[in-house]
């Protein structure tokens, strides 16, 4: 040992190395001492210079039964993110495998503001009687200011995060016959759909999003207002455009029930209305093909009926979606019954991206342009017919590629036979062409229709549906090999 003492003092550089090491961390544990003992000494000096109010939060009253506004402060405190700075925190599983929960552990101290003023918790156990308590420290110049508003803050957190947890269920009407002694029957709600996974214009989608997350924190002010706390959406466009789809990621996004009511099961307005009022709070009331219901003369429920319907006081704390086909009528549609219209177009090539991304995971292939090529001559799709074809063909994204524009060409042609066959002479639909003219709805005539696709299979090499198939059959062969 004496000798190799002497080694390392004979070393300079090993004797400056050393003394560096032992810099360091001195000055690392100097500064951590520092830093705690400076925040202890604060807090010490605004316990002196500050008269401070104690709340009492007790788990149990004195009959042994839980206190709820206990639960409602226990549930607040732990979504905080100070919860993670504290002393000690206990880790739980949540409801999902990868899901962890920070939950504060006793005596532990959570500072919070709001108002511009500072209150702080301790989660405390009586070493006693073993009961836990909240303690609340609150200075008593901001008591009268802060302390009701504060803990009606603390009951709608509370019941924002009580909603995400809870399990989104379905409820039917059941059928007319059966309704005097159960009028909805309910299951589970499973459905897949998110916001995020919704095939729709990123910036429609944004926009329906900050709108219902607006709706949510607006009940004062509707009431305010003195306006009933409902709002409703109208999804329209052709079938297969995700309506169903989008009401489901909404229900998710909201961690709303939903009540789909089928009309045909109404006996009359009186038992509609019975339905409405069996519906919980923070539910989606949906009635789909709204369009189809009003052109029916054999519905039980009139146009005058579903009016009133959308009108009835009955609807608080309620979002209403409708979907439609087609357009209904314009008493309907008003400001106040319908609030917000939400169109759902066929797929064109900016969803067809999007698709491609999300069900073949392609960013970008080298038959987009084709693709587009046929959206640019007027094929039309809907999403749905498009994301089957890449379902089926998903362990080929260039097999699936070649049958969507195989699809999208026999769209095309079959568009410009319907309207070649309904159509007048072929002189006159030359002579329409010629001039340039378009339909009264804006679509082209069909000469133009089919001289544009005519163009567009000359360019392409006059590769018909089966030509397609066979070149993905042989892209894959040639793959495998």
């Amino acid at each position: 040992m004496t000798s190799q003492a002497t080694v390392l003092l004979s070393n300079p550089a090993l004797i400056l190395y050393a003394i560096a090491i032992l810099f360091t961390i001195f000055r690392f544990i100097s500064r951590t001492c520092l830093i705690h003992s400076l925040k202890k000494w604060w807090r010490s000096l605004e316990d002196k210079c500050y008269v401070y109010q104690f709340y009492k939060v007790p788990k149990f009253n004195e009959n042994m039964q839980e206190n709820q506004l206990h639960r409602q402060v226990y549930t607040y405190l732990n979504s905080l993110p100070c919860v993670e700075d504290s002393d000690f925190a206990n880790l739980f599983s949540g409801n999902k495998s990868t899901e962890i929960n920070i939950i504060l552990d006793e005596n532990q101290v959570i500072v919070d503001k709001f108002l511009g003023a500072r209150v702080y918790w301790t989660n405390e156990k009586c070493s006693k009687t073993g009961l836990q308590s909240l303690i609340l420290k609150i200075r008593k110049k901001d008591k009268r200011r802060i302390l009701v508003p504060y803990m009606q803050h603390i009951h709608t957190v509370f019941d924002e995060i009580e909603q995400k947890k809870k399990e989104v269920r379905l409820f039917v009407n059941a059928e007319t016959e059966l309704q005097r002694n159960e009028r909805w029957r309910s299951v589970p709600f499973t459905h897949p759909a998110t916001m995020e996974t919704v095939v729709m214009d990123a910036d429609l989608k944004t926009k329906i999003k900050s709108d219902m997350e607006t709706f949510l924190k607006s009940k004062q002010y509707y009431h305010r207002l003195g306006r009933v706390w409902k709002r409703s959406y109208l999804l329209y466009g052709p079938s297969g455009t995700g309506k169903s789809t989008f009401i489901a990621a909404m229900a998710k996004f909201l961690s709303y029930d939903i009540y789909e009511i089928d009309l045909n099961k109404i006996a009359n307005y009186s038992n509609l209305k019975n339905l409405l009022l069996q519906t919980s709070n923070n539910s989606l009331i949906v009635i789909e093909d709204l369009d189809q219901y009003l052109g029916k003369t054999s519905t039980a429920v009139s146009l005058s009926g579903i009016l009133n319907f959308m009108d009835g006081i009955s609807s608080e704390e309620r979002i209403m979606v409708f979907t439609s086909k087609e357009n209904i009528d314009q008493n309907i549609l008003r400001p106040g019954r319908i609030d917000v219209h939400i169109h759902f177009p066929l797929c064109d090539f900016s969803a067809f991206k999007t698709l491609a991304s999300s069900h073949l995971g392609l960013k970008d292939h080298k038959l987009f342009p084709q693709v587009e090529e046929n959206f640019q001559i007027g094929a039309s799709l809907s999403p749905a017919e498009i994301g089957e074809i890449m379902i089926s063909n998903r362990s080929s994204p260039t097999r699936a590629l070649k049958t969507v524009i195989s699809a999208l060409q026999s769209n095309v042609a079959s568009r410009v036979t319907r309207k070649l066959s309904g159509s007048g002479s072929g002189r006159e639909m030359e002579e329409s062409y010629e001039s340039g003219k378009e339909s009264q709805n804006g679509s082209v005539q069909p000469m133009k229709e089919l001289k544009n696709l005519y163009g567009f299979l000359r360019k392409s090499g006059r590769k018909s549906s089966m030509d397609l198939l066979d070149a993905g059959e042989r892209d894959n062969s040639n793959h495998g090999s």
